[in-house]
């Protein structure tokens, strides 16, 4: 749970740390501003991604399902910042398959935490392969860093891409090059 107190203190400690006066007129009501966008950015601290999947659907047709070009974005956990990207899903039922909002929801409940992209790929991949037993799944993220393109090495533009295979992907190029056929 978001300490709104806490945050609106370190908010007020940040702006005088860099050298600002947290009382003058556009700052003033900045910490309570930020301690309200917390609660939204850090939602998924407190949701529970296993809910969203809880709800299946019994289908004879056990073909790969693809979801792309799912918009995210998160915060880096080593610098603060945000990163925001595409996700992509592809799973292969085992008698069952959920709908396809619930993978959007999935993927937003993970990414509305602090986040390393390699982390959250892996942590989609595994709550799929754990709520709906399918016979495998293939998550794969690209997205830009702030922290690489407004701050050290200065290279907009530059994407991160991380890919997460699982039980029939993790041994199957053909499945693999067909998802990423899908997906283009």
């Amino acid at each position: 749970m978001i300490d709104q107190g806490k945050v609106k203190q370190a908010v007020r400690l940040l702006l005088e740390g860099i050298g600002e006066d947290s009382g003058r007129e556009g700052l003033k009501d900045t910490p309570e501003r930020i301690a309200r966008m917390y609660e939204e950015i850090y939602g998924g601290m407190e949701e529970s991604a296993e809910e969203h999947l809880k709800k299946t659907f019994h289908v004879d047709n056990n073909e790969m399902v693809v979801e792309k070009n799912i918009t995210f974005y998160s915060i880096c956990e080593h610098h603060l910042l945000p990163f925001y990207g595409k996700a992509h899903i592809a799973y292969i039922p085992d008698g069952k398959v959920v709908g396809l909002s619930k993978l959007a929801r999935t993927v937003e409940v993970f990414a509305r935490r602090l986040q390393l992209q390699e982390q959250l790929t892996a942590q989609i991949a595994d709550i799929l392969m754990e709520s709906l037993n399918p016979k495998g799944v293939c998550v794969m993220l690209e997205a830009e860093h702030m922290c690489m393109t407004m701050r050290g090495i200065k290279k907009p533009g530059s994407q991160t891409v991380t890919v997460v295979k699982r039980g029939e992907f993790s041994n199957n190029p053909e499945l693999i090059n067909l998802f990423f056929q899908m997906i283009k």
